[in-house]
């Protein structure tokens, strides 16, 4: 006996047996171009990072004989937009220098190279909205090879080894070596294979459950025949695997269009180029290879009942009811994810979280049935109405097979919970920044650059027509006899108001002291530097005692210029100039010009990162959720279809004895209803406690619950009941057959 030809013959007469295999395969194919994809994500970040990694300072320094490069990087804004901008200037032969790709030549003094989309900016903006701040005119274009993605603001601009930036480093060669993949998306990618890897699986199963019933007797027949157990596996097995190697091999074809798909989804700030979703040979083939065998075995370990006991499957007789223990495998997950999560920096690392996690999803899957079963007990001792005790027995008699309409939506209402909780607490911890207002731009630099810079940067601003003016702030250090120190700038109160945050409200009392942080103010010292020896303050100099205020202007303070004692000459010295919405882009080129380089300070610049992160986690979970949630849909609803198709006898004979298709429907849609209301909150809860534990693997602060958190069970609850609808249509279609069919 043939096992593949009589799995060919089979599909090819029985119309519902071909439709099974069909859904099958499809559940397989998004199961495999799901996983391919997540998988491929920290190779296409790693891929993005390489190729960026000449606009990153090397670690290593070289000594001035060794070096060929002075080196500086920075960051700049136009219009919102980041511009990674790296000067250079050549100590030796331009030749000799080894160039990264996407970089054709090296930009000497007064030339540039820039991006492809900056390029765009230069001729699309005045210049002194943006070109005026490059100081040199652009020769050259940055190849793809040389931009972490194709939107990058990118300008390689060269100098004279004189006309560097102070922050300019001696080289040996641009930064090579091995980048490493972004670990945020790493870590979602490993989240997303298991969320969203199990509710293409229940679709698998849901989609094989439509002819289960028919199938089992079909074996349980064989079986009494004569054929062997392992014939019988075998035939399951040739059957489920045409299914899911066909299925594994169009989710392998559909792959590229997915990651076609994905390069249009930002990260990080920009897209993706297409060759950056690659995996390596092997990987793809052992995805592709393990998926199909997963479904294989699971479709043969369905078939216990048949080869042990024929005639109880031929028959029909009801299975055991679950036992209890069931809702030990719950809290027993969670303590291993909970004890992953306090282990992860010493052992285990990722990947034993991921196993935790892993657990505790899989755990629905053994304390559901239970649940179900329990409702189902409940709703036979209190039922009230025909629907309610027809839907009461079948969650009591079949749990395993009632849970399953729900078990995709219960791990949707899981992940939505554990993203609402994580989002929600990533925001509050957005924010910070230092002490001047969001308005001013600054640049940090030393005494010696100092005066230059607000010459030119000034002389800027009055070209271009604007008031503001540049403005040097020294740094000091302020002590007292008891051995607080606090760090102040140096300017003069009134400037102070202007320029910074400090809750300054008519406290402006002439030159003095103003401190957050109170002082002993029998004698106080100002030193160039923290640690350095201070020279003591006149006596009888004012201390004004300032508000608290933000954690950034806890332990600052502000000196009047005129109160410094002689010989004090701050070291480190900020240039700030404040800007309106209007002029803003103005200013920045005008100090971006004066700074040559030098990394200018914004608002911007230091929420960049915070903000960016933040857009792609609610772009990643916003995706994620409609993924999770289309799935579990279509699972619950095949899965109400099977439910249907398993009992076409029992509900046949209901119709031919008078029962109302309305009654029959009503008892399905509550059969998938209270079974996803129950598991959903139980779902919604996990969810919570594990976004907890993630959430403390990158923050030790607070965490925000939001109410949003109880819109995924709300949500899950509707899309139970709205894929329960699926039962009338079948209803009509068992109506419509003959029973003898059956």
């Amino acid at each position: 006996m043939n096992a593949l030809k009589i799995a060919f013959r089979v599909l090819r007469v029985d119309r519902r047996t071909r439709t099974s295999a069909i859904l099958t395969a499809v559940g397989v194919a998004v199961a495999t171009g799901l996983v391919l994809l997540l998988v491929s994500l920290p190779f296409a970040t790693q891929a993005r990072a390489q190729r960026a990694l000449w606009q990153e300072q090397p670690h290593s320094i070289s000594g001035p004989d060794k070096a060929a490069l002075l080196y500086a990087t920075s960051s700049d804004y136009s219009h919102g937009e980041k511009i990674t901008r790296v000067d250079v200037a050549a100590v030796a032969d331009p030749s000799t220098v080894e160039l990264p790709p996407g970089i054709g030549k090296l930009p000497g003094p007064g030339e540039v190279l820039v991006s492809p989309e900056l390029g765009k900016r230069l001729h699309g903006l005045p210049g002194s909205e943006l070109a005026d701040r490059f100081g040199a005119k652009p020769v050259g274009a940055l190849g793809p090879d040389a931009l972490q993605f194709p939107e990058q603001l990118v300008a390689l601009v060269g100098h004279t080894p004189e006309d560097m930036p102070e922050s300019g480093m001696p080289i040996a060669g641009f930064g090579t070596g091995t980048a490493e993949p972004d670990p945020l998306l790493e870590l979602l990618a490993g989240v997303g294979v298991v969320v969203l890897l199990v509710p293409s699986l229940v679709l698998v199963a849901s989609s094989a459950r439509l002819t289960a019933a028919r199938r089992e007797r079909r074996l349980a027949a064989l079986r009494l025949a004569g054929a062997t157990p392992g014939q019988v596996s075998g035939m399951v097995a040739a059957e489920t695997a045409l299914s899911a190697v066909g299925g594994a091999l169009l989710g392998l074809a559909i792959s590229p269009a997915l990651h076609g798909l994905a390069t249009l989804v930002p990260w990080a700030g920009g897209t993706w180029q297409a060759s950056d979703f690659t995996l390596p040979g092997p990987l793809t083939a052992a995805i592709v290879v393990a998926i199909p065998v997963l479904v294989v075995l699971a479709g043969v370990l369905g078939l216990r009942r048949v080869v042990r006991s024929p005639l109880g499957a031929a028959g029909r007789h009801a299975p055991k009811a679950p036992h209890w223990w069931r809702l030990l495998a719950l809290p027993a997950a969670g303590l291993v994810f909970f004890f992953a999560i306090s282990t992860t920096k010493s052992a285990g690392g990722p990947s034993f979280v991921f196993l935790g996690l892993a657990l505790v999803v899989g755990s629905a899957a053994v304390v559901g049935p239970w649940v179900t079963a329990a409702v189902g007990g409940t709703f036979v001792r209190v039922w009230r109405r025909p629907a309610g005790l027809l839907a009461g027995r079948r969650l009591r008699d079949d749990p395993k097979g009632a849970y399953r309409a729900s078990a995709g939506v219960v791990l949707a209402v899981f992940a939505g919970s554990m993203a609402l909780t994580l989002l929600p607490s990533f925001e509050s911890m957005a924010g910070g920044g230092r002490s001047f207002q969001d308005s001013v731009l600054y640049v940090d630099t030393d005494a010696a650059h100092a005066g230059p810079m607000v010459d030119k940067a000034n002389a800027e601003l009055a070209r271009y027509g604007l008031a503001e003016r540049a403005t040097p702030i020294g740094e000091a250090t302020v002590t007292d006899t008891n051995g607080s120190s606090v760090r102040a700038l140096v300017m003069p109160c009134a400037k102070a108001a202007e320029l910074t945050r400090f809750d300054l409200a008519g406290a402006c009392g002439g030159p003095g002291v103003y401190s957050t942080v109170p002082l002993n103010v029998s004698n106080l010292s100002v030193s160039a530097r923290y640690g350095q020896p201070g020279a003591p303050l006149a006596v009888g100099t004012p201390l004004h005692q300032l508000p608290r205020g933000s954690s950034e202007l806890y332990g600052s303070a502000i000196v009047d210029p005129s109160v410094v004692p002689a010989g004090v000459v701050p070291d480190d010295v900020t240039v700030a100039v404040p800007s309106t919405a209007a002029n803003r882009e103005v200013v920045r080129t005008a100090l971006v010009g004066a700074a040559a380089g030098a990394q200018v300070q914004s608002r911007e610049l230091r929420l960049e990162s915070q903000q960016t992160q933040l857009s792609d986690l609610r772009r990643v979970t916003v995706i994620g959720l409609v993924a999770a949630g289309v799935l579990a849909g279509c699972s619950a609803a095949v899965a109400t279809a099977g439910s249907v198709m398993d009992r076409r006898r029992t509900f046949g004979a209901l119709m031919a004895a008078g029962t109302p298709v309305r009654v029959l429907a009503r008892a399905l849609r509550t059969e998938a209803a209270l079974p996803a209301l129950v598991a959903t909150i139980g779902a919604g809860v996990t969810g919570v406690l594990v976004g907890l534990g993630l959430f403390s693997m990158v923050n030790q602060g607070s965490i925000v619950l939001s109410p949003w958190i109880l819109a995924p069970v709300v949500l899950g609850v509707g899309v139970a009941v709205l894929a329960a609808s699926v039962c009338t249509p079948a209803l009509n279609r068992v109506r419509s057959e003959p029973l003898a069919d059956e």
